[in-house]
């Protein structure tokens, strides 16, 4: 049993102790009684001290009023409280004693151990990692993952995938990466993935002093994140920015930028980097899935077919297994009933979970206006197809399709599906002949001008999938479109229309957002859009989606240093120059003009330019040109011949004059009748047609 003198700190002694002795040294004023008190007062020893133990009070008063001598140690007396404290004495407790007191016994502080929700977390994923490295089974990780809960802490699960593939084979990097876009969006989402980047890039320097090279294999895993589009690519440039430039984190984001996602056909690379790989490309899935499901077809076997899908290990790509079995289906009469069979079957199974389902059905919902093309019956056999899969159940009830509507309603379907329909020609036909004004006027046939987004999204979109002269040409077409036909409003229309399907695209064109980011940034420099457009292009799109990514990027290249000459190279070997180079040719070919006077000469190398957006350089230029050189004539002929092919329209005639009336006090300086030289350029614009009446008045006024 523990003595007393446990119960005590070293303070409290001191502090009684102080006590005690301030009781000796001043006792109370005795009354009545000093004679009878001071005759029980201990005797002094022969040294003259107080024997031992007088420091402590030895007589206290009893409720009586009686002063009574405690007992021996204290233990008191009736009426008495006995010794203040006795530090030799050995102090036990009797519980048998009547006045036992279990508030006396000494006791002990136990610790409890506090459950850390966190740390609890850690420990599971661990377990999930390990058992996901030994079987390699997409479907059983993601469903652990799902039932463990705690979402919040996903970053952690991104942080030990990693980190623990960093210190394995290739193979078990390999595998981490199929893990992470199998989970992106489905299970974890973007946000919680771009955190777990974060989290490793910030412990780069940890892993260093265990994985020598931690920092070239973690470059590896951003890079393949981005190709795998799981992180966008304007999470470098901002890593870069946030983190310090003496870290290793700082090191591993210029590594992805510079040595892997810079080379030439780095997404080949990167994604084959770690060889045996358990992944391949989209397009070879893609053929992969088309050859399980014709060999289904041919011969019925829904079991093999089954065993088939399941061995690409590719389950958060099932959604095109249903887009094309259902396509499969929608070719032939022969082949429906084994493609619903084929389909009820999966998802009895498991196979094909309900989400990859229903995805499934809505990618190829969205594309039915172009498989009518080749299908001219798609939209109705796709109307029934639906019923027959939700009354199958292997199809969510919740998936609707809005059914054909009557009257005025049918009459824009048909309208807006026959427009869809011209406009692929249209392009096509573009791409062919570069005959910008040929496409103009078969635009102006249609004569749906409220259809002005929907064949932008329709140009770029089929530009994507070609080369970069396609490319270029759209961009091109753009600006001319621009200033013949479309609203700025039409073009922002247009560009939500592709963010808003960016994802869509991704998955047949893998680097779908890097190209839109270079249209749209494309667009602002050739002034079809406005940068503050980019902010109203934003705010139309869903937050923290692969659009609003895109549109990020398109703003980190407009800002960059040099943006306009590297935007217009942007699509290299393509018609776009440096600004100065093409205002070197003009200045070449108007002066190859003025030697020799050809008019149709000069009009074909101002064609050749491929460059109508900038062809307000050519007016600005020529016009300058017959201020300095007093040839009036011959340059105002050349704008004449221009305007009457349609070469120059009426808007990069304003533009050029704009321009010129801008410049016109440092032109004053060496040519001192501009201003009078450039009043008789307005009239003649005007009285040719060139310009609008309300227009020359304002330059005329202002100049």
């Amino acid at each position: 049993m523990a003595s007393k003198e446990g119960f005590l700190t070293d303070e409290q002694r001191e502090m009684m102790k102080v006590a005690t002795q301030n009781a000796v040294n001043h006792p109370p004023a005795q009354k009545p009684h000093s004679s009878f008190l001071s005759e029980n007062l201990p005797k002094p020893s022969a040294a003259g001290k107080a024997p031992a133990g007088s420091n402590a009070v030895k007589h206290r008063r009893s409720h009586a009023g009686k002063s009574v001598r405690p007992k021996k140690d204290g233990c008191g007396g009736k009426g008495t409280w006995g010794k203040l404290i006795d530090i030799d004495a050995d102090y036990q407790i009797d519980r048998n004693d009547p006045n036992y007191d279990s508030g006396e016994e000494p006791f002990e502080l136990v610790g409890a151990t506090v459950s850390d929700p966190l740390d609890d977390y850690k420990k599971a994923v661990a377990s999930i990692i390990e058992e996901y490295f030994s079987t390699g089974d997409v479907d059983v990780a993601a469903s652990d993952l799902i039932e463990l809960g705690s979402s919040e802490y996903h970053p952690y699960f991104i942080k030990r995938l990693v980190s623990v593939a960093m210190d394995r084979h290739d193979k078990e990097k390999e595998m981490a990466s199929v893990l992470l876009s199998a989970l992106y969006a489905d299970v974890i989402n973007p946000n919680q993935i771009r955190d777990g980047f974060v989290l490793l890039l910030e412990s780069a320097d940890d892993f260093v002093v265990d994985i020598p090279d931690a920092v070239n294999v973690l470059a590896l895993f951003l890079a393949r994140a981005v190709v795998d589009d799981v992180l966008p690519p304007a999470f470098l440039p901002r890593a870069t920015k946030a983190l310090p430039q003496s870290s290793k984190g700082y090191q591993v984001v210029q590594t992805a930028e510079k040595s892997y996602l810079s080379a030439a056909h780095h997404a080949e690379l990167v994604e084959r980097r770690w060889g045996g790989t358990t992944r391949t490309s989209v397009e070879e899935v893609k053929k992969k899935i088309t050859d399980i499901l014709k060999e289904y077809v041919e011969t019925g076997d829904t079991y093999e077919a089954c065993r088939c899908i399941r061995e690409l290990g590719v389950s958060f790509f099932h959604h095109e297994v249903v887009k094309r079995a259902l396509i499969t289906g929608m070719e032939s009469y022969t082949s429906e009933p084994l493609v619903l069979k084929l389909l009820k079957e999966a998802a009895s199974e498991n196979l094909i979970n309900s989400s990859q389902m229903v995805k499934g059905f809505s990618r190829l919902r969205e594309s039915l206006d172009d498989l009518a093309l080749d299908i001219p019956s798609a939209k109705t056999k796709f109307d029934l197809l639906v019923p027959k899969a939700i009354a199958g159940g292997w199809l969510d009830a919740s998936f609707s399709y809005p059914s054909g509507e009557n009257g005025r309603q049918q009459i824009e379907d048909e309208k807006l599906k026959r427009f869809k329909e011209e406009i692929v020609t249209i392009i096509h036909e573009y791409f062919n002949s570069d005959d910008i004004p040929e496409l103009i006027h078969s635009l102006e046939d249609l004569g749906a001008p409220e259809y002005n987004p929907i064949f932008l999204k329709k140009l770029v979109t089929l530009a994507l999938d070609r080369k970069n002269r396609e490319k270029e040409m759209a961009s091109v077409l753009l600006s001319s479109l621009h200033i013949e036909m479309f609203t700025t409003e039409d073009v922002a229309d247009g560009f939500v229309l592709l963010l808003e399907s960016a994802e869509d695209t991704a998955l047949d064109i893998l680097d779908a957002s890097n190209e839109l980011a270079l249209f749209l940034a494309r667009a602002v420099i050739d002034d079809v859009l406005a940068p503050f457009n980019l902010e109203e292009i934003c705010s139309k799109l869903r937050p923290n989606s692969s659009g609003t990514e895109t549109v990020k990027m398109a703003r980190s290249l407009i800002f960059a240093r040099h943006a306009g000459e590297r935007l217009l190279r942007c699509w290299g070997g393509g018609t776009g120059w440096a600004v100065e180079d093409a205002k070197d040719k003009i200045l070449n070919l108007l002066e190859e003009y003025e030697s020799s006077g050809l008019v149709s000469e000069a009009c074909k190398c101002i064609r050749e330019l491929g460059m109508p957006f900038f062809n307000h350089e050519v007016v600005k230029k020529a016009l300058v040109m017959a201020m300095e050189k007093k040839n009036d004539k011959m340059v105002l002929d050349l704008l004449q011949e221009c305007f009457g092919e349609g070469l120059i329209t009426t808007n990069q005639m304003t533009k050029g004059l704009t321009r010129v009336k801008d410049g016109l006090e440092d032109l004053a300086l060496d040519i001192p009748n501009a201003k009078e030289k450039f009043k008789d350029y307005v009239e003649h614009a005007k009285k040719n047609g060139w310009v609008s009446s309300s227009f020359v008045t304002s330059l005329t006024e202002d100049a």
